[in-house]
């Protein structure tokens, strides 16, 4: 088990908006990776943490060949850009982009006046050239919900060999791993213990775990990025 603590990162930002940026892959960024920040998993390439300003925005900037995964933790953001444009993205709420080969641009904006929280998430295609798309889910409250990956034999998700679910556990919930997986918590805490180890985790850690188990203390919710067993 390694734990990266959100807080420990320098905080950084572009446009209207400051992040911390927990995953940088070697494979995207090459000699830019962060320093002290974990690889990926898998196709799973990049994890930050932002905060938009007040009527903070991204800009409108462009995506070829990685899918982003938007979490909305606290706040809403407006949608702007090629793929449905004007859509809003709520407290809870999951949006994910496919660029593919066709690519996509988009535009982030926070409407309010007070600061929001938003977690970003890229992983890689599995294979080049496929058509631009959008998804957005709203997880269920209590359990875990999948929002990214799998076979390609059904259209609710996008497929991929990685998967990403978004878990709301209870106090005294118990949320299993038994592969490779990282886990980033985004409310709450608890223990995390995998063989001899047992640590106290909060929100803004960032878990790798091959085998263990997240025991929740108060209401936890959780990212939860692993590679298909299938």
């Amino acid at each position: 088990m390694k734990i990266l603590t959100r807080d420990s990162l320098p905080l950084g930002g572009f446009a209207g908006l400051k992040e911390h940026r927990l995953v940088t892959d070697s494979r995207v960024f090459g000699p830019h990776k962060r320093p002290n920040t974990f690889e990926g998993l898998d196709n799973f390439v990049y994890l930050a943490d932002a905060r938009f300003k007040s009527r903070g925005e991204t800009g409108m900037h462009p995506h070829h060949e990685i899918d982003v995964i938007s979490v909305m933790i606290n706040g809403r953001i407006q949608h702007e850009g090629s793929l449905e444009d004007g859509r809003g993205l709520e407290k809870g709420g999951v949006q994910v982009q496919r660029a593919g080969g066709q690519g996509f641009t988009h535009n982030e904006v926070n409407p309010d006046t007070r600061k929001n929280r938003m977690i970003q998430l890229w992983v890689l295609p599995t294979a080049p050239g496929q058509a631009a798309g959008y998804k957005y889910y709203i997880p269920a409250e209590s359990g875990v919900t999948r929002i990214y990956g799998g076979n390609k034999n059904q259209t609710i998700i996008f497929d991929s060999s990685t998967i990403i679910e978004i878990a709301n556990l209870s106090a005294d919930q118990q949320l299993s791993i038994n592969s490779e997986s990282l886990v980033y918590l985004t409310k709450g805490s608890g223990r995390f213990i995998e063989e001899e180890q047992k640590e106290t985790v909060t929100d803004g850690d960032l878990i790798r775990s091959y085998s263990g188990k997240l025991i929740a203390d108060t209401d936890i919710s959780a990212i939860v990025v692993r590679k298909s067993n299938q």
